[in-house]
């Protein structure tokens, strides 16, 4: 079996900054495991990671797709694990980091797509806004409209459709499936003290604010890029999109931004706790190099 790093967690909690510090020690390549980082023009609400930060280390499934393209669960899988073939081939680590947690689950275990769920994007629902599209969905299949937001309609109708060409929910045929682990795969999950996560997920928002966050979504705005896309989903995008539409002010955006992406790492922990045999460190983020070593120390135990 192919061996796979992965390194999980909520947002904010310094899964970047260990990825390129493994890739230094263990001659790894990353694959973006963030939904959202595939976005071409989406750098600062995304948290994407700068040149400079990369310091030299190659990244995967990064700036690939325009914003006003869709992207599934099942382009992911495919995608990353003809990356873990390449990368292994040339004798590398692949490393795969991010917190989008059903699409990292997807590329790990031995989940199938059906076609209807790979392929289908027939829509008898044009007259509908994306709250009653969703809530057809709630009412099919509760479990796969609470992970998709109303705006990702494009997912939200594939669900549907899954339901009413097979008979069986979206949900129900993952959860059926035999959860086999495809590759020799440690899963390091990050973590910190919950108050203290939170304090740096607001500082996080003040500092993509006063990069440009609003004139970044602005450029999408401008570029034709319509407030229903998938890539708008994200929390960042949509809660800025509202301002700029003038559905709320400014003050109200950047709480709502700060609130949304709290309510996110809380998600994020509960998921990666519940779905994925996840090994857990705490981040010192006053001597994070601690952290790295610790995490070394694991891998190098466990892989000999």
């Amino acid at each position: 079996m192919l061996k796979v790093i992965a390194i999980v967690g909520p947002t904010a909690v310094g899964k970047t900054r260990l990825s390129i510090e493994l890739a230094k020690k263990l001659n790894g390549e990353i694959i973006s495991g963030d939904s959202m980082q595939i976005y071409k023009g989406m750098d600062i609400g995304t948290a994407k990671i700068s040149e400079e930060e990369k310091e030299g280390i190659i990244h995967h499934l990064l700036d690939e797709l325009n914003p006003d393209e869709s992207y599934s669960v099942a382009e992911f899988q495919k995608s990353v694990r003809l990356k873990i073939a390449e990368i292994s081939k040339k004798g590398k680590l692949p490393i795969i980091v991010g917190g989008t947690g059903l699409y990292i689950k997807s590329v790990l275990y031995d989940y199938e797509f059906s076609d209807v769920e790979a392929k289908s994007d027939k829509n008898q629902y044009e007259g509908l806004t994306n709250e009653e599209v969703h809530e057809i969905l709630m009412g099919i299949d509760p479990v796969s409209a609470k992970a998709l937001h109303p705006n990702n309609r494009r997912r939200v109708v594939r669900a549907i459709n899954i339901f009413n060409e097979t008979n069986t929910t979206k949900s129900e045929t993952l959860d059926a499936q035999e959860k086999k682990l495809l590759f020799d795969c440690l899963v390091i999950g990050l973590t910190d003290d919950r108050e203290v996560l939170y304090e740096r997920i607001n500082s996080r928002v003040d500092k993509m604010i006063n990069d440009g966050l609003v004139q970044e979504v602005k450029s999408l705005m401008d570029n034709g890029v319509f407030r229903d896309a998938q890539s708008i989903s994200a929390i960042g995008y949509k809660e800025i999109y509202d301002y700029l539409l003038g559905l709320t002010d400014f003050e109200t955006a950047t709480e709502l931004l700060k609130r949304n992406s709290r309510r996110l790492a809380k998600r994020q922990y509960t998921w990666f706790r519940n779905q994925m045999d996840t090994v857990w460190f705490n981040v010192d983020i006053n001597d994070f190099d601690k952290t790295i070593d610790g995490v070394i120390d694991f891998i190098n135990t466990n892989t000999q």
